[in-house]
């Protein structure tokens, strides 16, 4: 995770993909570094906050 200008990153801090349009990775592969104990509850989380974004940036009007 980071910006579009660091080579190593794959998605930026909305969890959107650089270089593809309306793709989204919202799992345990977006942690920079991968925690010393259990990935379950940092997944949960990510997971979490990734469906608020996505909430966030839906545009139900266009429904």
């Amino acid at each position: 995770m980071g910006p579009a200008s660091d080579r190593l990153a794959v998605v930026d801090p909305r969890l959107r993909v650089h270089g593809v349009k309306g793709l989204r990775v919202i799992d345990a592969s977006v942690m920079p570094d991968i925690p010393a104990a259990h990935t379950n509850g940092p997944t949960i989380m990510i997971a979490e906050k990734g469906a608020d974004m996505i909430k966030e940036d839906w545009d139900f009007n266009k429904r």
